[in-house]
């Protein structure tokens, strides 16, 4: 391959040239079964008809960029679909932008204006967890609780400080005077498919809401449907002041979402905030897709189902390599005795694309519209893959 881009990635070798439903083609002919949805993102999978069909219908029929000095009927459509979709945690309101680092950024500055207004200065720190992700701005890396992520790129924006996740009571005492928001991914995804624990998420609830601090639930991957609820708090029964979404949202076109409830609706005000491309009408075409096929009853229950066929399929094998299996809906962590990269690398080679996550975790997260078959085939290659004792534990 020629050498054009910046070595940003450990990319895998191979080049991709066409995609159908669950399965990549690569410019030599070779089909790989897709358990990663590009990072949760085509969670419709590739070429879905319906997504594809209002692509087209936007672009050649009607438009695809107007200045946000005015509104698109496609756009206005999009936005007030995801606020109904997000009303049952009680969002109001939403900003629409380009990706989850944006959309993370919209967060904190409508925690730190929120609390500016109110209280006045010096309440204006972010409380995050270690362990977290939240983006590779600047800010969203200050945010981030994962030291790998900061080597080299510091100073930082200031006023972020992290806690260990499930201490209840550090997380007490972090919520002092000088805290504004906290951000928590209700499961953590970069760092092994991490749920909370569902008594520090109703602490965390009860200090924000005691302390009228501004919780933000961070559901750039585990949201829109990915873990078999539309939103991964509402399981826990949690009602954010932000929710923030990207990645699934639009099906495989660049998305990001700040949503907010009843206290930081309108904190924002003309001038605060902004974004060239974001809620462009191709992204709400496609968004607007996703939203009808995810959010019904039925679409959901399924992906919980086959959530339960993958982790009772991988239980079943009481594998010699396998420390723990972590699954909510299409989301899964499977804990390995080494190091999960050379996994990769071999299940490539099997025609299988997986992922890693922090050192040890292999990560899956397969398109909604995987079938049952496909699945069952997709973790038989896993199996042959982790049987594989020719990949050593580093």
């Amino acid at each position: 391959m020629i050498d054009v881009f910046m070595d940003t990635y450990h990319r895998l070798p191979v080049l991709f040239s066409s995609g159908e439903g669950v399965w990549l083609t690569d410019n030599c002919g070779k089909r790989y079964l897709d358990f990663t949805s590009g990072i949760a993102v085509n969670c419709l999978g590739h070429r879905y008809p319906a997504l594809v069909h209002a692509i087209e219908e936007q672009a050649l029929k009607k438009l695809l960029h107007v200045s946000n000095y005015y509104q698109s009927d496609t756009s206005l459509h999009f936005a007030q679909r995801l606020v109904e979709a997000c009303a049952p945690v009680g969002m109001k309101k939403v900003f629409l932008a380009n990706s989850g680092a944006e959309a993370n950024e919209g967060a904190c500055k409508i925690a730190r204006k929120y609390s500016l207004k109110k209280y006045g200065e010096g309440r204006h720190t972010i409380v995050s967890l270690k362990g977290s992700f939240h983006g590779r701005t600047i800010t969203t890396l200050s945010a981030t609780g994962q030291e790998r992520f900061h080597r080299d790129f510091g100073p930082f924006t200031e006023g972020f400080k992290f806690v260990q996740p499930g201490d209840i009571k550090a997380l007490d005492q972090a919520l002092d005077m000088t805290v504004c928001g906290l951000i928590i991914e209700v499961i953590q995804g970069e760092s092994g498919v991490i749920p909370q624990d569902p008594a520090y998420l109703e602490a965390a609830v009860q200090f924000c809401a005691e302390r009228d601090i501004l919780l933000i639930c961070d559901e750039i991957q585990c949201g829109v449907g990915r873990t078999g609820t539309f939103l991964a708090c509402e399981a826990y029964g949690i009602r954010p002041d932000i929710v923030t979404l990207a990645k699934g949202l639009a099906g495989g076109i660049p998305i990001g979402a700040v949503l907010a409830g009843e206290k930081a609706a309108d904190v924002l005000q003309i001038g605060d905030h902004g974004s060239t491309f974001g809620g462009n009408p191709l992204a709400a075409a496609a968004g607007t897709i996703v939203l009808k096929t995810v959010h019904t009853p039925s679409f959901l229950q399924d992906i919980k189902r086959k959530g339960a066929l993958i982790q009772e399929t991988i239980e079943s094998w009481k594998h010699k390599n396998i420390k723990a299996v972590r699954v909510r809906g299409l989301m899964v962590g499977v804990d390995m005795v080494g190091e999960a990269w050379p996994l990769l690398e071999y299940a490539l080679d099997q025609g299988l694309l997986i992922l890693s996550a922090g050192v040890c975790t292999l990560r899956l997260l397969p398109p909604y519209i995987i079938e049952e078959e496909e699945l069952r085939d997709g973790l038989a290659i896993l199996r042959s893959v982790i049987d594989n004792d020719t990949i050593p534990p580093r």
